[in-house]
């Protein structure tokens, strides 16, 4: 069966190609035995090799993920409280107090927002 141009296939190869082909032109095809060039390349096919797990869950690599202590917890849901939208300087007063970088404040924020979002879609 011939791929006509504009077809998913042809679009899908032609993506792949950098996009240097004319509609009817079948381009050529990169071996799947060509090995990945950098390391985030080679992250990536193990992530789409069959039966491979991530150990880390996805997310950055190297990066854990933040374990808020009950009194960070406290004091950055008693802001939220008081402004869904912290302000710069209300920012690097609850970093320095909580022992967390200002964009770990600006993060937790985001998602509380978004937690807030979906409680009270939720509730309708």
């Amino acid at each position: 069966m011939e791929k006509g141009p504009f077809s998913v296939e042809w679009l899908a190869q032609s993506s792949r190609s950098g996009g240097r082909v004319t509609p009817g032109e079948i381009p050529p095809q990169t071996p799947p035995s060509v090995p990945a060039d950098t390391p985030r390349d080679r992250e990536a096919a193990e992530r789409r090799s069959p039966g491979h797990e991530a150990e880390s869950g996805g997310g950055a690599p190297g990066r854990s993920r933040t374990k808020f202590s009950a009194a960070q917890l406290q004091e950055l849901e008693r802001s939220f409280r008081e402004q869904r939208y912290i302000r710069a300087g209300e920012k690097q007063r609850l970093a320095a107090v909580l022992d967390l970088s200002q964009s770990q404040i600006k993060t937790w924020f985001q998602n509380r927002r978004m937690k807030f979002k979906r409680q009270t879609q939720d509730a309708r």
